[in-house]
Formats: C-alpha cells, sequence, structure tokens
C-alpha cells in the first residue's frame, strides 16, 4: 500500500497484516514499530513523519485533551473518615484497591513518588505521547490530613522526577529545595503544567489554602458525595453540606479549579433525589463545580456497608436504572462543566453485587443517548480531540454565572452549533462587599480578577519545539485571545490587575504576555 493511502489506523493495520503475510513473519506491535521509527528518524535514516507517528500512537485519547495525566499515589495514612462505603485494604490508601491501574504502579514502586512519576512518562512516551505537558494528579486518602513534611517531600520527588526525566535515574539526593525544583522545571522539557490533590471539604481552610499554593497545587478534587445532610450523616460522611459550601467559596475565591466527587445511590437517597442533587449543583451558586467526578456506589465487600446491607433491606440501582440515572444528570450538566469520570476503575472481582459494575458505563449512557437523540453538553464530550479542522469557523462565546458570592465568566471557542470546543478560560469576578473578609485569601488577589484555568483542546502538541500543526487547534493563539478578553472584562468591570493561578511548567507562557510572579500567582497590572 503506497504511503499516501494510508491516512487510518485501519490503513495501517491492513498494510501491517500484507507485510506480515508476504514476509511470512507476526505481525508487529505499534509500540515495537515506533521505537524503530523514533531510532531510524534519530539516526536520519528515514524523514520525520507526523501523520505516521500519529498513527502508531497507542490510545491517542490520552493525549487528544492536549495534556497527559500522570496520576501518582501517596503511601497509606489513616484517615478521618468514617464513611460506610468506603473500601478498606491493608497497606492501601483507603478508598483504593488493588488491581486499579495507578494502585498497581505504586505498589511495584513502594510507593516512590518518584520512581511512580518517571514510569509513567517512560510508558506514555514509549508509546508515541508527547509528555511536555504533565497534569500531576496526586491521589490517596485525605492529602490534607497527611503529615506537612511528607506532603513537601512527596511533591519535591514530582518535580525531581519530571526534572530528571531525559536522564537515567535519580542524579541528586533529593535533598534540593523545593523553590529550586520549581523554577528548574519552568524550563523542563517535562513541564507540570497543573497539579491536583484530593481532600474533603471539611480540611479546607485558609492557612490549608496558602500551603497548596506553596505546593503548586492549581485544582482540587472534593469528596462531596452528597449535598444531602441526612446521607451524609447515614453514610458517616463526618461533615454536613456547609463543609462544602464554605470549602467552595474559599477555593474558588484563591483561583483553583473545583472538582465534585458525586456519588448517587447511596443509602438515605432515592433515584428522584439523585437527579435533583444534580439540579441544584448548577443552580445553586454555592456549589457550581467546574468539574465532576461522578461515582455511582460500588458495593464492595471490604466496606462497613457490605455487612450493612446483608441485614438492612438495600439495593443498589440496576443496571437499567442507573444507565437511566445518569442520562438524566447528563441532562441537566451546563456548558461550562466538564464531567472527568462515571465510575470508579475498581476491579470487578472485587464487586460483590449490584451498583457500578460495570467499566464501559459511560460508553453505555452515550450510546442510549443517542438513541434517544439526545447529547450532553459537558466539556468532555464536546472537546474536539482529533476531529480538528482549520478551516471551520469558530466563534467566541461567553456565560456568566452567579458562584460563591461572585460572578464566574466562561469564555470558549467553539463551532457554531457548540458541538465542538476547542478552547477555553474560567474568569472569577469577586464582589469583595457581598462576602467575610477572612474570605480574602491573599493580598495579591486583593482588589484582582482571577483567572482560574485556560486550556486549548485537541491533540497535544511539544511545546519546547514550538511545534503547530494542521491536525491540532494547540499553538494557534486561541489561549493569548481569551486571555485578551480576560483583560477586557475585568477593565469593564473596574478591576486594574489581573492575576492566574498558573501551574509552575506555564509561568513562562504568562511572562511573555506581560505577566509577572508574585506570591505564587502570576499577576498584571493593567492600564
Amino acid at each position: 500500500m503506497p504511503k499516501a493511502q494510508i491516512k487510518s489506523r485501519a490503513d495501517l493495520d491492513s498494510f501491517k497484516r500484507k507485510m506480515a503475510k508476504k514476509y511470512k513473519v507476526s505481525c508487529p506491535t505499534n509500540v515495537k514499530l515506533l521505537k524503530t521509527y523514533h531510532k531510524m528518524t534519530k539516526n536520519k535514516k528515514v524523514k520525520a513523519s507526523k501523520i505516521l507517528e500519529n498513527l502508531l500512537r497507542t490510545r491517542p485519547v490520552r493525549s487528544f485533551s492536549g495534556i497527559v495525566n500522570v496520576s501518582v499515589l501517596t503511601k497509606s495514612y489513616p484517615c478521618p473518615g468514617k464513611c460506610i462505603y468506603c473500601p478498606r485494604e491493608k497497606d492501601i490508601p483507603q478508598s483504593y484497591l488493588k488491581g486499579e491501574p495507578a494502585v498497581d504502579r505504586a505498589i511495584l514502586t513502594h510507593f516512590n513518588p518518584y520512581l511512580q512519576v518517571q514510569i509513567r512518562l517512560k510508558s506514555l512516551e514509549k508509546t508515541g505521547h508527547p509528555i511536555d505537558k504533565i497534569e500531576l494528579r496526586i491521589i490517596g486518602g485525605t492529602w490534607s490530613y497527611y503529615p506537612k513534611k511528607y506532603q513537601t517531600w512527596f511533591i519535591k520527588e514530582c518535580f525531581r522526577a519530571a526534572n530528571e526525566f531525559i536522564k537515567e535515574g535519580p542524579t541528586s539526593s533529593g535533598k534540593s529545595d523545593l523553590l529550586k525544583l520549581q523554577k528548574t522545571n519552568e524550563k523542563a522539557k517535562c513541564r507540570i503544567i497543573g497539579i491536583t490533590i484530593e481532600t474533603r471539604p471539611d480540611y479546607i481552610d485558609i492557612e490549608e489554602i496558602k500551603r497548596m499554593r506553596k505546593l503548586g497545587v492549581t485544582r482540587v478534587e472534593l469528596g462531596v458525595q452528597s449535598i444531602y445532610d441526612d446521607v451524609l450523616e447515614i453514610n458517616k460522611r463526618g461533615h454536613k453540606i456547609l463543609a462544602t459550601i464554605k470549602a467552595t467559596k474559599l477555593l474558588k475565591d484563591a483561583g483553583f479549579k473545583v472538582s465534585y466527587q458525586m456519588m448517587p445511590n447511596l443509602p438515605g437517597s432515592n433515584f428522584k433525589r439523585d437527579v435533583k442533587m444534580f439540579e441544584e449543583l448548577f443552580s445553586n451558586p454555592d456549589f457550581q463545580p467546574d468539574l465532576l467526578k461522578i461515582y455511582p456506589l460500588a458495593l464492595v465487600k471490604k466496606t462497613p456497608l457490605y455487612k450493612w446491607s446483608q441485614q438492612v433491606k438495600f439495593k443498589p440501582y440496576s443496571k437499567e436504572r442507573l444507565i437511566k440515572l445518569l442520562i438524566e444528570i447528563k441532562k441537566r450538566i451546563p456548558y461550562y462543566c466538564r464531567i472527568q469520570r462515571i465510575v470508579r476503575d475498581i476491579p470487578s472481582e472485587s464487586i460483590i453485587e449490584g451498583g457500578a459494575k460495570i467499566s464501559n458505563l459511560r460508553e453505555l449512557v452515550q450510546k442510549e443517548m443517542k438513541k434517544q437523540g439526545r447529547k450532553c453538553k459537558c466539556i468532555r464530550c464536546r472537546e474536539v480531540k482529533e476531529n480538528y479542522d482549520p478551516k471551520e469557523k469558530l466563534y467566541l462565546f461567553q456565560e456568566d454565572y452567579p458562584a460563591s458570592d461572585g460572578k464566574e465568566i466562561f469564555l470558549s471557542f467553539e463551532n457554531k452549533k457548540r458541538e465542538k470546543i476547542y478552547a477555553l478560560l474560567r474568569l472569577k469576578i469577586p464582589f469583595y462587599e457581598a462576602r467575610p473578609r477572612e474570605s480574602e485569601i491573599l493580598p495579591v488577589l486583593k482588589k484582582a480578577t482571577i483567572i482560574r484555568e485556560v486550556h486549548t483542546y485537541g491533540q497535544m502538541l511539544p511545546i519546547y519545539r514550538g511545534q503547530t500543526s494542521t491536525g491540532s487547534p494547540q499553538h494557534k493563539g486561541l489561549g493569548k485571545k481569551l486571555i485578551k478578553q480576560a483583560e477586557k472584562i475585568t477593565k469593564k468591570y473596574g478591576f486594574k490587575k489581573i492575576a492566574v493561578i498558573s501551574g509552575i511548567g506555564v509561568r513562562g507562557y504568562y511572562r511573555k504576555l506581560g505577566y509577572r510572579l508574585e506570591n505564587t500567582y502570576m499577576l498584571k497590572k493593567l492600564v
């Protein structure tokens, strides 16, 4: 098959089978071909081909969102929660189980963060993914409950691993100062452009927020689970919904992106209440999460709830009921929210009966919605991914909504029908007179608007080469245009400065736009 005719993965697979049959050899894997291809391009035996490289890339979806995720699991520490639905396994952080990919990687490295990051980066690079822009996700238990010394060491080791990735193994003692490691990462090959941690709402206060900023955290996943106090009490969550409202407010005031982990089908709730719960998430200004992880209850043997369910009449939703619920939820998601995940990646053998057993639940829900002629409006379902058309006309959309005693402005570049989203920006307009003075987190943010997120979707492109592509909207200036629009809006509201909760690896990008580092934020004074 001529080179020009290999335009899809189906073409490539067909060509591989044809050649294997012709030369009577086993069909090579894409990973092996990619390794050989990289070796030949390095030795200048063949010319580099982005088309071929893209076709050989394994699981391309991993970098279709413009970044690559690297999940790193902490070692096990006692959890302050007593939740009856939470699995407990020896030497594993609470709520996690052996068999989950990230857990198995952590066990393999004895929970060493440096090795976890390096192994993941090697795997991504080996399978053809760019590794310039890393979204670091720290998982395992309640981060804010972990010893402060361990937190600092853990983050330092992650930065060191990213900084030293191009070298073979550790080259320093690990005693480097965190600020020095962060400074190095600003120009490293593998830049950490954002850090996410998981924690409980009742562990968020002003001091915790200041500490998270020093560590470089930009996004927080709150274990909300339910917005009903009676449900929280039945399931022994240990806090009330007021804690979630307060945590959301403090985090957004400081510019963090806020993700909610929600758990429908908990004891004490029902189908109608679960649907109403998701309606309220986006109608009540006290909530308005930027992202969602929907983890319908999975009845796992290693939980107090499993024993309790044997004595009390409690039945998790059936598969059909669960799909119906998720469709009802998806119908209510606004354009400015992204559903990150539906269903936990718990190994099926750990689930005894009922609940979310199906690993491809999201796919089944989308299939059923398509039958009904419905489409989900969430960001993930509309990401441009590999469907970028450079000739398609883009439109600037703006949505304003009240949230946490302020106004959120969601800017986005999308196609006319809003079926494909190319880039987005979240701008927080604080209303200081409407909130307690204690909520003014840091002096640097006083009388400033805050850009909480800027993101361009599509196939991730390397930043260190300054590369552009006709197959991706990245590096086309969409982010800069959104930032310029945010600056115009800031001046319109009477503010004279704008701040960005920038990830460490993106500081250089903002410096080029006139922003300067001040107390962990990138700041620009507007004339």
